[in-house]
């Protein structure tokens, strides 16, 4: 006897594209992603996808009740069991277009956090998505799920059938907020203290920041000798991962993974994961990995600066742009990435597939993060073993010779590294 194939939901993706919102994104490319979005959910068939122009929303229900008709009978026709709609949705708009098309809505946040929810592995990143979703909820307590929830069973976190806190008043959310956060308190205090015991080591940080689906992974993994989660789709990483990774005739260094940024990061998420993010935060070096193939490469660079400030990554800490996916592009069109890549000391076009630019970037990052490097002489006490451990851990020692009241060691080290050996007690 055959199992029983686990249902696939059909589903419809919109774009509204509103002609009097002046920082609206081109509608295609916009509408391309939100497919994408939509293909990494698990459970779901995406059979279509429209971009439909309207001056303004409509407070109601988000579009004209002519295009709300013509629309159900699109869904009607193909069977449409869920409709993602790229933006914001209101409680409202939602309960009414559920109403009239009969299929479930999910708005933009919506969608972001069933793959968010679907993707977290650590206790963090699990009690982050919670949260996330908590609030979410708690602004659209609305009962308007339709009889289609006990045929499909729910796609995950948010609106299934067993989600206690759709029934829930916003009281008992608040009370299950205040005992995630309690939780997630703990969590993020433990990774404090990791994160404190690594910078009496220390190693420098770098953190690979961008886009979601830019190749930060691949490049990870290439670099790590990791396996990390690769897939072409949005959001394959959601929780932080780091190794330690000796550079090539440079430092040892903590080099950290972290979830993809994305257009229009829902404030519920930009929030709950800042703590993710603190990684970035604490960074020596940040590496701001691009898809340089990518039609809306510029779009997708400015929105991962915006996010980047919004989180308080300051100037004053070191980035370096990594075209990656050079690969992925035609013979003209990597010629003129290259070269522009060549007249920029920031800049380094790279495929994290091939190989191809990564000796250059990493060649970059060592000497970003060691500087000019100088010989000096030091003289240590019989009583401080720990530091000359450390010195020779580092391989900063050129020579030793042994005197009566100690050591003389001849090292070549930078300036960080002088300043980290200063700090040790």
């Amino acid at each position: 006897m055959k199992e029983t194939e686990a249902h696939v939901t059909p589903a419809w993706v919109l774009h509204p594209d509103i002609t009097s919102d002046r920082s609206r994104r081109a509608a295609q490319p916009a509408l391309a992603e939100a497919v994408a979005l939509a293909a990494a959910l698990p459970g779901l068939e995406v059979v279509g996808s429209t971009v439909v122009r309207l001056p303004k929303p409509q407070p109601r229900a988000l579009f004209g009740t002519g295009k709300i008709a013509e629309l159900d009978a699109l869904f009607k026709a193909q069977d449409v069991e869920l409709v993602l709609v790229d933006g914001p949705v209101t409680p409202v708009q939602q309960r009414n277009l559920e109403k009239a098309w009969g299929v479930k809505v999910l708005d933009r946040t919506g969608l972001i956090l069933e793959i968010f929810s679907d993707r977290a592995a650590t206790r963090e990143g699990v009690l982050q998505v919670e949260m996330a979703a908590l609030s979410y909820q708690r602004t659209r307590l609305v009962r308007a799920w339709t009889h289609l929830e006990r045929q499909r069973g729910g796609l995950g976190f948010v609106g299934g059938p067993g989600e206690t806190q759709i029934e829930a008043d916003r009281r008992a959310i608040d009370d299950q907020l205040v005992r995630l956060r309690r939780q997630l308190d703990k969590v993020v205090k433990t990774r404090g203290l990791h994160r404190a015991a690594r910078a009496k080591v220390p190693y420098p940080i770098v953190a690979l920041v961008g886009y979601t689906n830019a190749g930060k992974s691949t490049l990870f993994n290439r670099l790590t000798g990791a396996d990390v989660m690769v897939k072409d789709m949005l959001f394959a990483t959601l929780d932080p991962t780091m190794r330690a990774v000796k550079l090539p005739d440079g430092p040892e260094v903590i080099l950290s993974d972290t979830v993809g940024f994305i257009s229009d990061l829902p404030t519920e998420l930009v929030a709950a994961f800042r703590a993710t993010l603190e990684e970035v935060l604490a960074a020596d070096l940040i590496l701001h990995v691009r898809d340089i193939s990518h039609s809306a490469t510029e779009e997708q660079a400015k929105d991962v600066r915006d996010i980047l400030n919004s989180l308080g990554v300051t100037n004053t800490t070191p980035l370096l742009e990594v075209w990656n996916k050079i690969d992925a592009m035609d013979i003209e069109a990597r010629e003129a990435a290259q070269t522009r890549a060549d007249r920029d000391d920031a800049v380094y076009a790279t495929s994290a597939l091939t190989g191809d630019g990564l000796e250059a970037l990493l060649e970059a990052v060592s000497q970003i993060l060691e500087g000019d490097r100088r010989v000096e002489v030091i003289h240590l006490g019989f009583d401080e073993g720990r530091k000359r451990a450390w010195l020779f851990q580092k391989e900063l020692v050129e020579e030793e010779t042994q005197g009566e009241t100690g050591y003389s060691l001849r090292v070549r080290w930078s300036a960080q590294e002088a300043r980290q050996f200063e700090a040790l007690k």
